[in-house]
């Protein structure tokens, strides 16, 4: 399909956080945003007058938008900062500095030093984050050093130099912060110990941590010391909602390229992600036609090729969703836990988006590919032979064991026919019997259409599960009908879709498109039944009330219902009420009738 307009791109953009690109006609980056909406923050781009003339200028020149969804507003802030900082985009100022997001690092030497820092030195540190707020560094690093004596000086403590006796105990070790290690006062084993356990915190395992602060906080509040417990208080609910750190970026992945594959019938999709230094600097989605039956790996084999070339990609490492055959010298990971499986989890979600905007975009522009690409997937989804181009839907209604009636809704091409919706009347069946009057109207509806030559539905779907089925087949052997017409039954609790002889039944994906229809059919099957009920009742208690009081006729209960809304108002009307609506003669009437009953 050919390159959206930018009207089309920004009316299928998902209600999601992520980050925007712009480009403008020759493709260079323009501007880089972040959202927690992208369709509404984009929407505003293009709908709003803009007091800046500079963003003015910049509207008017975006021929193209890219973006990146991600999982959190905090991923989409990062990943922002990332993207600027990489490509310096003319039209963004704010993030161009040095100035980066704070780490925590627990510096590579004996005794560890741990300490909040904008800049990552490669000397075998270890780094955490990044933090989108400094306040809530600082409120771990508090949690930190209210649990552990650890030092702050930025000694060399090596083993010749403490048992040389250069350094003397400073302040911190009389105040109790530190136990002093500089003395050889502080076991390093045990030190290492506090150390791994720290690293368990900043990676979000607090918990043990956390209840120790919630016993503090009772002990303060308990001693009256109501301050202090605030204080104690607002760290635990910093820490209680901070966000771990981002998928977005891992100073652990270095140089990687990620790549994802999903597909349909005709088109696959596949998303690359590039990291620079645990970084995504790149996302590409390519859109791929398929010529014949290629598999998901063959696919994604000739995608990496052309996608690499395309960006001259240089790193040596890939992340892929399975196996996949690739030039030599390059290492192949099938992330399977942890930050890895999120990143490429990152770029599934990304071809998944991007799926769903070509739907949407081709609904609009190319209705004929979105119906045809639908039919097929039923056809796949449910083990059918042909395409479910035209389906019924049938359901009962008979709330409280009256009126018993049914409905026929019918679908073409996946949308309502309206025009060929039918309603009947159970007239053979006596009482609430959900499988007899199935069983009827299945049969009145197709020995009508076969005596008139009409066509039948490829899919006949029965709202009900087991024992409507049997009874809807029923019907269709004594028209000579089964086989010759797909036949499923829909239960409402679960969504088990049945087969005729199968007792097993079938799941679809909560989130599929077949699904979907299936769940549309049935709900406007019960709508439409559900509306012919209602009005069958309400006509009954017009025919038992109004229209049984004598020298009273329809057209005088229509006006009087006009103005009354209802049979129980009319018969609390006054003398005066009435007689303004139906004259004095019918009025007196309508009392008399109300005042004897």
């Amino acid at each position: 399909m050919a390159e959206a307009s930018i009207p089309l791109q920004v009316s299928t953009l998902p209600d999601s956080p992520g980050v925007y690109q712009y480009y403008d006609k020759d493709r260079k980056l323009l501007y880089v945003g972040k959202a927690k909406n992208l369709k509404k923050r984009v929407t505003s781009y293009f709908t709003k007058q803009h007091d800046n003339a500079r963003t003015r200028l910049m509207v008017r020149k975006i021929a193209d938008i890219k973006h990146i969804v991600v999982a959190t507003e905090t991923d989409a802030l990062l990943l922002e900062n990332n993207l600027i900082k990489n490509y310096q985009p003319k039209y963004n100022i704010l993030l161009k500095d040095d100035k980066s997001y704070p780490w925590i690092c627990i510096k590579n030497e004996r005794f560890p030093r741990i300490f909040p820092t904008r800049r990552m030195i490669k000397d075998g540190s270890e780094y955490y984050g990044p933090y989108t707020s400094m306040k809530t560094v600082h409120t771990l690093l508090d949690l930190i050093k209210g649990l552990y004596q650890l030092r702050t000086c930025n000694y060399d403590l090596s083993h010749e130099k403490i048992r040389d006796g250069k350094y003397k105990v400073c302040l911190e070790y009389h105040l109790g912060n530190c136990a002093g290690p500089c003395e050889g006062l502080y076991d390093e084993v045990q030190y290492n110990e506090n150390i791994e356990a720290i690293r368990n915190i900043v990676k979000g395992n607090f918990k043990d941590s956390l209840n120790r602060f919630k016993v503090q906080m009772k002990e303060y509040a308990a001693n009256l010391h109501f301050e202090d417990a605030q204080r104690i208080k607002e760290k635990i609910d910093v820490l209680e909602n901070y966000q771990v750190k981002s998928t977005v970026v891992n100073p652990k992945i270095s140089n990687v390229d990620v790549f994802s594959v999903i597909s349909d019938p005709d088109y696959g999709y596949v998303n690359f992600l590039q990291l620079s230094h645990g970084a995504i600097i790149r996302s590409h989605t390519l859109e791929i036609k398929k010529k014949l039956d290629e598999t998901d790996e063959q696919m994604l084999e000739l995608a990496i090729v052309e996608i690499r070339q395309r960006f001259n990609s240089q790193s040596k490492e890939l992340y892929v969703p399975f196996r996949v055959n690739v030039e030599e010298g390059l290492m192949i990971h099938i992330p399977k836990l942890g930050d890895k499986k999120k990143i490429l989890e990152l770029s599934i979600r990304n071809a998944k988006y991007y799926r769903m905007e070509r739907f949407k975009q081709a609904r609009i522009v190319d209705p004929d590919r979105h119906e045809n690409r639908i039919m097929e997937q039923m056809k796949k989804d449910l083990r059918l032979s042909v395409e479910p181009r035209h389906i019924e839907c049938f359901d009962n209604s008979n709330i409280q064991g009256t009126n018993p009636v049914a409905a026929c809704v019918v679908f073409k091409n996946g949308k309502p026919s309206k025009r060929d919706y039918r309603k009947f009347h159970i007239k053979t069946v006596e009482g609430p019997d959900d499988f007899a009057s199935m069983e009827e109207v299945v049969y009145r509806r197709y020995k009508r259409l076969k005596e008139e030559n009409q066509p039948l539905p490829q899919l006949i779907i029965i709202d009900g599960g087991k024992g409507q089925l049997s009874s809807s087949l029923k019907a269709l052997d004594d028209l000579g009908l089964r086989g010759k017409i797909a036949i499923i039954g829909i239960a409402k609790r679960l969504e088990e879709l049945f087969y005729p002889d199968d007792p097993i039944p079938l799941y679809l994906d909560k989130k599929s498109e077949t699904l979907k229809i299936i769940q549309q059919l049935r709900n406007e099957a019960h709508r439409f039944g559900i509306t012919f009920h209602r009005q069958l009742r309400s006509k009954e208690a017009l025919n038992t009330s109004l229209e049984t009081i004598p020298g009273i006729g329809e057209k005088t209960v229509l006006e009087l219902l006009k103005v009354f809304k209802s049979t129980k108002r009319v018969g609390k009307a006054s003398f005066e009420e009435l007689e303004k609506v139906v004259g004095a003669s019918r009025a007196k009437k309508i009392i008399t009738y109300f005042q004897d009953n």
